[in-house]
């Protein structure tokens, strides 16, 4: 009498699954496929997205385990966190942001190539947090336009993960960008020096 298979019960029912629908093959070739470009495009943009290292705070630590291998965010394609805004078409603003960082976080998002996104991670991002004071920004979506908003002190990583696939969800199915706060209400920020960014 043979050793009995103890894993006999999952390969039963992971065997016995609905097989996928096969791809009809006609004389060694394949079918045709049509869609559109631009949706094409939006499908590319969002399996690709690569974030600029922009932490400010603690929420900066849980973003940095999101890219480790228990969370693994380059199962989505944005394992690359990039040093150079230039590279970069996703912004995640993770903690908070002082009045004195505000126009280094619009100079970096202006630097960046269309098209680009902006996730505000955390409260203190969100909406000022707890620091509900004249040194906080209430609320980074003052300077720049934000796409997805993270709640959480801090969120955890799988909250941003859940924010990154709503970001992918909006841009497959072509949800513009909000509007340019700065733009909209004819702004300036001044940086350290006093000149206009």
């Amino acid at each position: 009498m043979g050793v009995k298979n103890p894993w006999e019960p999952v390969q039963t029912v992971s065997n016995n699954q609905t097989p996928r629908r096969q791809l009809h093959v006609k004389n060694g070739e394949p079918g045709i496929l049509t869609t559109q470009v631009n949706k094409f495009l939006d499908w590319g943009r969002s399996s690709s997205l690569w974030p600029v290292s922009f932490g400010l705070a603690c929420c900066a630590i849980e973003m940095m385990s999101t890219s480790a291998d228990r969370w693994d965010i380059s199962r989505f394609g944005a394992e690359v966190f990039r040093a150079s805004p230039r590279q970069a078409d996703l912004m995640i603003v993770a903690g908070r942001c002082s009045i004195k960082m505000a126009p280094v976080l619009r100079q970096i998002y202006d630097q960046m190539p269309d098209p680009k996104w902006v996730i505000a991670m955390g409260a203190c991002a969100s909406c000022g947090g707890v620091f509900n004071n004249y040194a906080i920004v209430q609320g980074v979506d003052k300077i720049v336009p934000v796409d997805v908003f993270i709640p959480g002190c801090p969120p955890t990583p799988d909250m941003l993960l859940y924010g990154f696939n709503e970001l992918q969800r909006k841009i497959r199915e072509g949800i513009p960008n909000p509007p340019d706060p700065l733009k909209a209400s004819d702004m300036k920020l001044v940086g350290p020096i006093g000149e206009e960014l």
